[in-house]
């Protein structure tokens, strides 16, 4: 009997935990602060095991995992590191869907010595999209090529039919996070020229992208996409760009909401009492309510330009009322957000990774378009929940079992990770389709 625990109940634990318990002869713990949510995530499985967890109780972490085979942490990944550090103290293996940080891989070492392994970005972005990008690395590879330039593009969209509202984007869980990526600052290399892009002007640096067999959306860098050189081994591209794909209209609007201030995260007194029209009169520097013929004037367009008539419909100068738990001017935009950006009941959503290769042979030059698009269950998971816990359940079950063989740091790269992660994906309906042209 393999034991595993879950750490973490959110929105992407679904399909991680179904899976997890579908499995003969293992038996997992999810743990939680709200041991409800675990339960609700369990459904009665008579495998299953919900338990509450304050995450800080070290000493309450520690006798969880040293109780189990492997632990899995969807834990917020500041808590990370932590859970690693026990890990290793008490020789289990680790699986997160996390970017690896430093301090993640100074425990590389003793996750060897330990002879348990500590997987890291097993989940859609990052996860997938490293599988599926180093097979046909490898491939090109293996078959004598020189990849030339290599193109990642990937985004969390409403399905077309759930596009419902001016912005084409809707939430399942906080926009926080989505809407601080107009602060983000970018690099890429393009045709052997390193492009910085600072972050004020990160929404002004977008372009349109076909993805075969769906349509057009446009894209805009993902922070610095040089260190993928390095990580997925290919030297000799003179291109290399990862981006974040949204629907047409969206960089301009995420531009203006930056250029007027707010994505401010200062913390702020006099948001109390005010309306929306007046909170966005006193960004435009007025005493008195703002009219989406302000707007226009102070971001230099046309009054039924996208960027106005969006803010208009996200209600800027409307008289509802601010939150009242907001304290920032980000925090404002993202509650409204939130309030009328989310998906209806049977909506689906949607999950689109296109990757391009650029590849030289002795005797030819060749395109490559590797395209995933993914949509979620009507009432059911979302595509993103099922992207992002289902590599991650696959790999926890190919450790335990043995399918998966290695230890230290290990992010998914290789192909002792990548070919039994993405066949057993492919079985699940998650596949992607190849097209190659000749340049």
């Amino acid at each position: 009997m393999s034991r595993i625990l879950v750490l973490g109940a959110g929105l992407v634990a679904g399909p991680l935990v179904r899976y997890l318990t579908d499995v003969k002869g293992f038996r997992v713990t999810v743990a939680t602060r709200t041991v409800d949510k675990a339960e609700k995530l369990l459904a009665g499985a008579a495998n299953g095991t919900a338990v509450a967890l304050d995450v800080d109780d070290e000493m309450a972490l520690e006798t969880l995992i040293a109780k189990h085979d492997l632990s899995i942490s969807l834990l917020p990944y500041v808590h990370h590191p932590l859970v690693a550090r026990l890990c290793v103290k008490h020789k289990k293996h680790m699986v997160t869907t996390s970017y690896v940080k430093d301090a993640m891989r100074a425990q590389d070492a003793a996750a060897r010595t330990a002879n348990v392994i500590l997987l890291n970005e097993i989940g859609v972005d990052p996860g997938v999209d490293h599988m599926s990008a180093m097979q046909i690395i490898h491939r090109i590879r293996d078959e004598g090529g020189a990849l030339l330039s290599f193109t990642s593009n990937t985004g969390g969209l409403p399905a077309p039919e759930a596009n419902t509202n001016p912005m084409g984007y809707k939430f399942s869980w906080a926009p926080r996070g989505v809407v601080l990526a107009g602060k983000n600052s970018a690099r890429f290399l393009k045709d052997g020229v390193i492009v910085d892009v600072p972050g004020p002007e990160l929404f002004a640096n977008h372009w349109p992208c076909a993805i075969v067999g769906f349509g057009e959306l446009e894209v805009y860098p993902n922070r610095d996409s040089l260190p993928y050189i390095e990580s997925y081994g290919i030297p000799t591209v003179t291109s290399m760009f990862r981006g974040t794909l949204r629907y047409p209209g969206w960089c301009a609007t995420l531009k203006a909401i930056a250029d007027l201030g707010i994505l401010d995260e200062t913390e702020r007194k006099d948001l109390g009492g005010r309306t929306f029209a007046q909170w966005t009169g006193r960004l435009l520097g007025m005493k008195s309510g703002a009219t989406a013929n302000d707007l226009a004037r102070r971001l230099g367009v046309s009054v039924s330009a996208k960027p106005v008539t969006d803010l208009v419909w996200l209600g800027l100068t409307s008289n509802d009322p601010l939150p009242r738990a907001a304290t920032t001017d980000l925090d404002v935009l993202a509650q409204r957000m939130l309030a009328k950006m989310q998906y209806a009941p049977g909506e689906r959503d949607m999950l689109v990774m296109q990757h391009e290769f650029v590849a030289r042979y002795d005797d030819r030059t060749e395109k490559t378009v590797s395209t995933l698009v993914d949509y979620g269950i009507p009432n059911g998971d979302t595509s993103m929940s099922r992207l992002v816990g289902l590599p991650a359940a696959i790999a926890a079950r190919m450790i335990l079992e043995g399918e998966i063989d290695l230890t230290g740091v290990q992010v998914p790269t290789v192909p002792a990770i990548y070919e039994p992660v993405l066949k057993e994906l492919a079985t699940l309906g998650v596949r992607f389709t190849e097209t190659t042209s000749l340049l």
